[in-house]
This record gives structure tokens, C-alpha cells and sequence, in this order.
């Protein structure tokens, strides 16, 4: 099914330009004329429910993370004021500090200030959208889904977590820890359920091994210290986010066990440390590309798309340390 993109790109027109020509916002007679001759040709027929629904919206969007202070998410925000910037859209950026009521409340203010879209990382599993979606506005899941019947971005968590603790067996660690975000996060559980199958498949232990925590730099430095403080210390670690792995790292280095005397995996890209990135190995995640995806879904939706709702499942990149013990 076409899309406003596929229409854009054969009349030569940004997509901006094709959602103001389908609704009646003026345009030159050359650009309609363009617009209108490519969604013939590609069979394109605006929602008529979704037309009706933009003229009663303003043209602003709404991204709600959990942690504004997480470079993760402020590089997907990126991604998403670019796509929604070239199309003429505006974002508010709403932070929930992984707080469903604050959630909550920034959800409503995007129903009563008539917001075109929601882009959101649910909170945790008891985020509701049920209001919102009650509305007819479209939303989009990042990072994490919300058991609602929505279009959603995400990435291979299960997958990273894997490819993360697999490294590091190869690298010659027997005794692999992992400290994964909260459990009822569905990236924290499924990296963890990645970590077990690799240890699983070489006959490794895991029992005591696996710490929750937040997704935080004081979460990795607690539960690092509590490894630690293990009878039988783990000789290596993978930090489940990017946060997590910096406040490991930092409790390391006060120890004098860096890199390669223990082992460290982060899935996600250090923000900052005074480790050498080399010493570490990287599961890079595409996160300005999933806010590119999300934010793209989210206009298609918003200029009448309305083919079953779909996931995309984003590709992570492992990047080796330079080191081995």
C-alpha cells in the first residue's frame, strides 16, 4: 500500500506538501497538480476518518520518554525531529521519568491540546493508552511495546543480550554476570533471557549471576559492587544499558580491575568514561534510526494510512573490545 512518502517522491514534493494539498491548505496549482497526479498512479487515498481527525489537530507531536537525561533517548528524540521537522511538524518533548502517572498526565495534555500524534516508550508494562487511543489519534511504540494493537519500533533486545555475553565467552570469560534494568521491562527481561541462552548453550553457570536494577549509572555501580562482594566474584560483565555499563565501569576502574582483568560488555553506546573505549565491547543500537522509523509510522498513520498495525525490529552492531584476558 502507498504511502505519503512513495506519493512525495514521485511528484518531487516533500510529504508536507502532499498532507496540505489533502487538506486543503494551499499549495500552488503546479503542486497540487503533481501531488494528485502521483496518488493516482500509486492508487493513494487518504483515511477520510484520519483527514478529519488532522483538521481538528494542530500540527505538533508528542514524544514521551522515560529518561530524558539518557543519551539513548535524546539521540532517538533526534530522529524524530528530523523526519517531523521536514514535514512540517513540530515535537513536544515529554519526559516520565519511568512514571506512569506522569505519563498519564503528559498522554492527556496531548489529547486536550489536540496533538496530531503520540510517539511513546511506555513507562513500564502498566502504561495505558486506552484514552488516547479512544481519541482516533495515532501512536507509535519506541523501544519497548505496550500490549495495544499499535505500530511499533524496537530492537532485537534478545539478540543483543546474546551477541553481548557470546563475545565475551569467546574472549575466554567462564564467569559472566549481567545487570539488567528493571524486570518488568521488556528490554531488561529479553537482553537477560539473551545472556542466559549463551551461557546455557556453552554450559556456563548462571545461578547469581543475573541482578536487577534501574537503568541508571547509581544501578550499575550498586549491583557491581554486590558482585563484587561475591564469595566467587564474576570474572566478566554485561551491563544492560548504557547507563548501567558506565556505572560498572566506574566501580571497576576505583577497584583497579579494568579491562581485560575483568571483562565488560555494554549493550548500548557509552556516553561517557574515562575507560578507553576499546577496552569494552559495544552492542550498538540504532536508536536515531528508530526514531527516524518511529516518526515516519507516525505521519503515515496521521495522513490516513490504515493497513494492519506492524512492528519493525531493529538490527544491533557488535563492536569487539581490542582486548582478550
Amino acid at each position: 500500500m502507498a504511502t505519503i512518502y512513495d506519493v512525495a517522491r514521485m511528484a518531487g514534493v516533500s510529504p508536507a506538501t502532499v498532507s496540505r494539498v489533502f487538506n486543503g491548505v494551499g499549495v500552488s496549482v503546479a503542486k497540487v497538480a503533481a501531488v494528485r497526479q502521483a496518488a493516482e498512479q500509486l492508487n493513494f487515498t487518504p483515511n477520510r476518518t484520519a483527514r478529519t481527525l488532522r483538521r481538528q489537530s494542530s500540527e505538533v507531536i508528542a514524544l514521551v520518554i522515560p529518561d530524558i537525561e539518557n543519551p539513548y533517548f535524546t539521540e532517538m528524540a533526534r530522529g524524530v525531529e528530523d523526519v517531523a521537522s521536514e514535514a512540517g511538524y513540530s515535537v513536544v518533548l515529554c519526559n516520565s521519568d519511568a512514571q506512569v502517572e506522569k505519563e498519564s498526565t503528559y498522554l492527556r495534555i496531548a489529547i486536550a491540546e489536540h496533538m496530531s500524534g503520540v510517539i511513546v516508550a511506555a513507562a513500564s508494562d502498566r502504561t495505558n493508552l486506552d484514552e488516547l487511543l479512544g481519541t482516533g489519534r495515532p501512536v507509535v511504540a519506541v523501544d519497548r511495546s505496550t500490549g495495544h494493537d499499535i505500530d511499533g519500533v524496537v530492537m532485537a533486545n534478545r539478540d543483543a543480550g546474546l551477541s553481548a555475553t557470546e563475545n565475551l565467552i569467546e574472549s575466554g570469560y567462564r564467569r559472566i554476570a549481567h545487570i539488567a534494568g528493571p524486570e518488568h521491562i521488556e528490554t531488561a527481561a529479553e537482553r537477560a533471557e539473551g545472556w542466559r541462552r549463551a551461557l546455557a548453550a556453552h554450559d556456563l553457570p548462571s545461578e547469581g549471576l543475573l541482578r536487577f536494577s534501574s537503568f541508571r549509572v547509581d544501578g550499575g555501580r550498586e549491583v557491581m559492587e554486590e558482585l563484587l562482594a561475591l564469595p566467587e566474584p564474576p570474572d566478566a560483565v554485561v551491563a544492560g544499558n548504557n547507563l548501567i555499563g558506565v556505572g560498572a565501569i566506574q566501580v571497576l576502574t576505583e577497584r583497579g580491575l579494568t579491562p581485560p582483568l575483568v571483562g565488560v560488555a555494554v549493550i548500548g553506546s557509552l556516553p561517557f568514561t574515562t575507560l578507553s573505549p576499546s577496552l569494552v565491547t559495544v552492542v550498538r543500537l540504532p536508536a536515531r534510526h528508530m526514531g527516524v522509523m518511529a516518526a515516519r509510522m507516525l505521519l503515515d498513520r496521521i495522513s490516513g494510512d490504515d493497513q494492519p498495525a506492524r512492528t519493525v525490529v531493529l538490527r544491533n552492531e557488535l563492536l569487539p573490545a581490542s582486548v582478550s584476558r
